[in-house]
């Protein structure tokens, strides 16, 4: 049983879905995903992989409670996402967030064996605490009572064969369902804070992997349909636009009522940072786990580990299909 309520699909995004790719090629260059984390220790936690694998995913950020670039409104202000979340959610009050772009090429394997997005608590977000903290809080269901609850829409713009979304839409011991081929200007509204989910692979194995990067490698275009990946003047790839996996994530906080809005504007029942680690201290004492309390959690790299290994859950590897 999921603990995430059931996704929508919109059939068709935009009347004009090339104002997608004037997006990507007016706002670039676009940096690796990986950027997000502050260390080695958060990646080990979030992904299972003892090292981190600097690979050819890209991110821009377009929008964040504003548009920070030009042009992005049409996406932001989306009354299709709109109305799916409010579907979804059951939500009276539905105020879009986020916008950001993923730019995938030649990442021929599914990115991990499924994961949820990262969540948001009143007090304490990704504007001042690390990703990886936020996605243990909430794996752990201890701080239920402060979450605020996340719209996301996926939307595609690539018209490859590969390259589609494997979702966990009854939990991650279920079956997973998989969006793959005609996906051009499509999107699937959901929960996923809660829904599990992966991108599937994305170009030939017998092509590998461009490398080897860096959290410095670029991915920027040159002119036309020609793109190039560059680790610092070196170029590792010369890709051309429809070669890119393009994929655009709307984000939208939801709240039942307009009460459950207020309690969220007026921030009196929050959580504070020394809260969360007491609250993690004890149920980590509780489960009979050994560690002492470090100076600084938030950077204390085997601590953030004893968190990982005992909060994150994913789909079991058995479930790969690449």
């Amino acid at each position: 049983m999921s603990d995430a309520l059931p996704p929508i699909t919109l059939p068709r995004v935009l009347d004009d879905p090339g104002l997608v790719r004037r997006l990507v090629e007016a706002n670039g260059p676009y940096f690796p995903v990986q950027r997000y984390f502050q260390n080695e220790a958060q990646y080990r936690a979030n992904t299972g992989h003892q090292r981190m694998l600097i690979a050819p995913n890209f991110r821009g950020d377009w929008a964040y409670d504003a548009p920070q670039i030009d042009g992005v409104e049409p996406l932001l202000f989306h009354e299709g996402f709109r109305d799916a979340a409010q579907r979804i959610f059951g939500a009276e009050v539905v105020r879009p967030q986020q916008v950001y772009a993923n730019l995938t090429w030649q990442l021929p394997f599914a990115q991990g064996p499924g994961h949820t997005d990262v969540p948001a608590f009143r007090g304490v977000d990704r504007t001042e605490h690390p990703t990886q903290l936020l996605q243990m809080m909430g794996h752990s269901r201890l701080f239920e009572r402060y979450r605020v609850r996340i719209a996301t829409a996926v939307a595609w713009f690539y018209q490859g064969e590969d390259g589609g979304f494997e979702y966990w839409p009854d939990g991650p011991d279920g079956p997973s369902q998989i969006h793959e081929g005609e996906i051009f200007n499509t999107a699937i509204i959901g929960d996923n804070d809660f829904m599990y989910h992966r991108v599937r692979p994305v170009g030939r194995r017998a092509d590998g992997i461009p490398g080897p990067m860096t959290l410095e490698t670029r991915l920027e275009r040159i002119e036309g349909e020609r793109w190039r990946l560059l680790e610092g003047d070196q170029v590792l790839g010369s890709p051309h636009y429809q070669d890119l996996r393009i994929s655009v994530s709307w984000k939208a906080n939801v709240f039942v009522d307009a009460a459950e809005a207020r309690l969220y504007d007026e921030h009196d029942d929050e959580l504070s940072i020394d809260a969360v680690w007491e609250a993690f201290y004890r149920d980590l004492s509780a489960r009979g786990e050994a560690f002492d309390e470090p100076p600084d959690p938030s950077r204390d790299e085997s601590f953030t580990e004893l968190l990982g290994r005992t909060y994150l859950r994913a789909p079991e590897l058995r479930r790969e299909t690449a």
